[in-house]
């Protein structure tokens, strides 16, 4: 594993952690420090992490279907996490980085990304239990 790599996976850890405690300020300091550190580029990474926690390694082959009832009515941000968790399952990049890239657009990305570890930590616990 490269350092890049490791960096990012314990950048991710942290931001699971923080939002396992229930702290959303630092879920979004670290995303702040990561974007310090390695740009969007790198928050980027720690949000695909993300993604790929959320589908986890039983995922079936082949693509998957966004099946979500109401989507168009629901919260930016929470369109924004099923689309770019439905890219990540679909390993669909392009669609992934316009999403992201979205998001920074609109000003909005600091909202995405805390739901997305917000609903990383909702779906670790219901697998959990």
């Amino acid at each position: 594993m490269t350092d890049e790599a490791q960096q990012t996976l314990d950048d991710a850890t942290a931001v699971l952690r923080s939002a396992l405690a229930g702290d959303g300020d630092a879920v979004v300091g670290t995303f702040d420090a990561v974007v310090d550190r390695s740009g969007l580029v790198g928050a980027y990474g720690v949000a695909w992490c993300l993604a790929a926690t959320m589908v986890g390694d039983d995922a079936p082959a082949g693509g998957a279907a966004l099946d979500f009832p109401g989507i168009d009515q629901a919260d930016y941000d929470t369109r924004w996490v099923a689309r770019f968790v439905s890219a990540y399952a679909n390993d669909d990049i392009d669609t992934g980085e316009a999403l992201f890239g979205a998001a920074v657009a609109d000003g909005l990305l600091p909202d995405c990304l805390l739901t997305l570890a917000g609903s990383t930590v909702a779906t670790l616990r219901s697998r959990a239990g």
